[in-house]
């Protein structure tokens, strides 16, 4: 379970870096697909709610 932000922020990168790791896209953010792209203020085929977790 996910409890607060820093745990949220480490499981986010490394599902995003996944896709590099495995040669998918050389950047996160090059998946269509992936919230990455939101967070890096690019456009994409997802909407995205983004939720701040309490301290």
């Amino acid at each position: 379970m996910i409890e607060s932000n820093k745990f949220f922020d480490q499981t986010l990168n490394y599902i995003y870096n996944n896709l590099v790791v495995e040669g998918i896209v050389e950047r996160p953010e090059d998946y269509l697909w992936s919230s990455a792209r939101n967070y890096a203020g690019l456009s994409n085929y997802l909407k995205v709610d983004v939720l701040t977790l309490p301290a």
